[in-house]
């Protein structure tokens, strides 16, 4: 085990971003990181307000931990499926007749989701392949997964990721005195594999037709301290 990493220094490194998306209220929160430095820091803001912004810091990727389209076939995602065979579990995304029939207000974020997307289309389309042929892009990631590649799937915990998270961002070198929230570092992770998924590091779970979802691949996982 490794117990630090850094990301790479600031000058080499290009920009990239992570969105974190909620409901209705919450809306997104956005990380820009170049190496490891936060160059911005946005939160509750509108999925249409992200382009600019990433375009403004000359941004790359962008990670985006929401579904990446509905799901019409049956049974689940085939990324959702590679995910639960490896014990990282995950929501079962429904097809879209099914979140707009739901009165729960559970799939709100889903449909943030769906706007993140659109937003970014334009500038940052969506990679619909494996993978990544360079050029700026989008993609679904999901920070659960992350924190299991890089710690480690009997490490990484659900219930412990508000301090997991902060110690696995101070440990790959990023300052987290601005990233007070859960959302702010899971959008921070969502960037992180941004720079994985550019730099060819990146595993794709899923296929084509259900979409992917990017993990890093690391050589090693990292040490945390004991909690």
């Amino acid at each position: 085990m490794q117990s630090a990493r850094s990301v790479g220094s600031s000058r080499q490194s290009p920009a990239v971003a992570g969105v974190d998306v909620g409901g209705e209220r919450k809306q997104c929160d956005l990380v820009i990181l170049r190496g490891p430095t936060v160059v911005c820091r946005e939160e509750r803001i509108a999925p249409e307000a992200v382009p600019a912004l990433c375009l403004a810091h000359d941004v790359v990727a962008v990670g985006v931990d929401a579904p990446s389209l509905w799901w019409t076939g049956s049974g689940r995602r085939a990324a959702e499926q590679a995910l639960a065979r490896e014990r990282i579990s995950c929501f079962p995304t429904p097809s879209r007749a099914q979140a707009v029939a739901s009165t729960s207000g559970f799939f709100d974020w889903m449909f943030m989701g769906e706007r993140v997307y659109r937003a970014l289309a334009g500038a940052y389309p969506l990679l619909t392949g494996a993978r990544y042929a360079g050029g700026r892009a989008s993609f679904e990631t999901y920070p659960y997964a992350i924190t299991c590649a890089m710690l480690g799937r009997t490490v990484a915990s659900a219930k412990q990721k508000r301090n997991q998270r902060r110690q696995l961002l101070e440990r790959l070198g990023i300052d987290v005195s601005t990233l007070k929230s859960v959302d702010a570092r899971d959008a921070t992770l969502c960037a992180l594999t941004a720079q994985y998924v550019i730099d060819g590091n990146a595993h794709a779970y899923g296929d084509t037709e259900g979409g992917y979802i990017r993990v890093p691949i690391v050589s090693e996982t990292i040490a945390l301290d004991a909690s």
